[in-house]
């Protein structure tokens, strides 16, 4: 039998064509009743599409590219890209996109940047930017793009799945000030991104409102091993801090073995507050600040899907933010 065509399937559906290949590429901008219209549909005529004659056609890969501008090392090793690459994949799982992960801490020779602006993907998904990373720009010139997190430069077409960081850090500042520390300091992230600029900012925000000064600042390069080396700068001025924001979870479990190595106890001696609340922070029983990292991909998955079909989401979405309480700072 012949196979069926798609203008088939939108006439038994009583929709439009349009309508059919949102419903097949897993959008979410399709109205219940025309899915389970389009969908039954699909089930009495036995549609699928040709994948290798639509690619042909519309000059589409059914790829989205997932660029990831950091070594593999970090790439691997980060709880936060972890949970947010499962979440796009989960939502990508739902329709016929596949994802293609570009992993370079630069890109020198335009290798990655010629992959996406020769076709190798329909459009891509930007995580972990850094200020220098201009080879993002040149790629967001030639497929659509979604951004997780705030790149350094924010054009005025970008779209942006992120939480308010500088809130977050905030209320993680504000949670040891009441505890009635005043020698706090911070271990930041690397300085070359925006989110670690702005948790750096809440965090120095909640000080000035109490009359505090940062009692110490060191970059922990959002790793364990960073972690550690900054903590140990921080002891090295002779009083120690009663007191650390630590940017994320991992970079505070290296904090937390190097004042432990110095006989310093937590939360007693030096309490911490971390960001991200991973499984790190689960398992070394870390205050930290709940962001929803799946959630985040899902809708960063979602959100490109839409952008394929023809649908434009909000420029910005910001997701909600908790504070978790556990042993490394717990409430009075």
């Amino acid at each position: 039998m012949p196979r069926a065509t798609i203008e088939e399937v939108a006439a038994l559906a009583g929709v439009s064509r349009s309508t059919v290949s949102r419903v097949v590429n897993g959008s979410t901008s399709v109205s219940a009743e025309a899915l389970a219209a389009v969908q039954n549909a699909i089930a009495e005529l036995g549609y699928a599409p040709n994948r290798a004659a639509r690619s042909l056609a519309s000059r589409q890969t059914h790829a989205i590219g997932l660029v990831v501008p950091e070594d593999t090392t970090r790439f691997f090793g980060d709880p936060f890209l972890a949970s947010v690459v499962a979440g796009i994949s989960s939502r990508l799982s739902e329709s016929e996109y596949i994802l293609n992960l570009l992993i370079a801490s630069d890109d020198p020779d335009g290798k990655m940047t010629r992959f996406v602006r020769n076709g190798g993907v329909d459009a891509a998904i930007i995580v972990s930017h850094h200020a220098s990373d201009s080879f993002i720009e040149r790629i967001a010139e030639a497929v659509p793009v979604v951004f997780g997190g705030r790149p350094a430069r924010v054009r005025e077409s970008d779209i942006i799945v992120d939480v308010d960081n500088v809130a977050a850090a905030r209320a993680a500042a504000e949670h040891l000030i009441a505890l009635g520390r005043r020698r706090i300091a911070t271990i930041t992230g690397t300085m070359t991104m925006a989110v670690s600029v702005d948790r750096r900012d809440g965090f120095v925000a909640a000080l000035a409102d109490a009359g505090l000064q940062p009692a110490g600042e060191f970059d922990g390069d959002f790793s364990e091993h960073g972690g550690a080396e900054a903590a140990r700068l921080l002891l090295q001025g002779g009083k120690h801090p009663d007191a650390i924001f630590v940017a994320s979870d991992l970079m505070a479990r290296g904090a937390m073995g190097v004042l432990r190595a110095a006989g310093l106890r937590v939360p007693e001696d030096v309490a911490i507050v971390a960001f991200d609340d991973s499984r790190v922070a689960e398992s070394s029983d870390l205050t930290s600040v709940r962001q929803p990292m799946f959630t985040q991909g899902e809708m960063l998955g979602g959100m490109v899907i839409d952008l394929l079909a023809g649908t434009r989401p909000d420029p910005l979405t910001i997701l909600p933010t908790e504070l978790v309480v556990r042993g490394s700072a717990p409430a009075v």
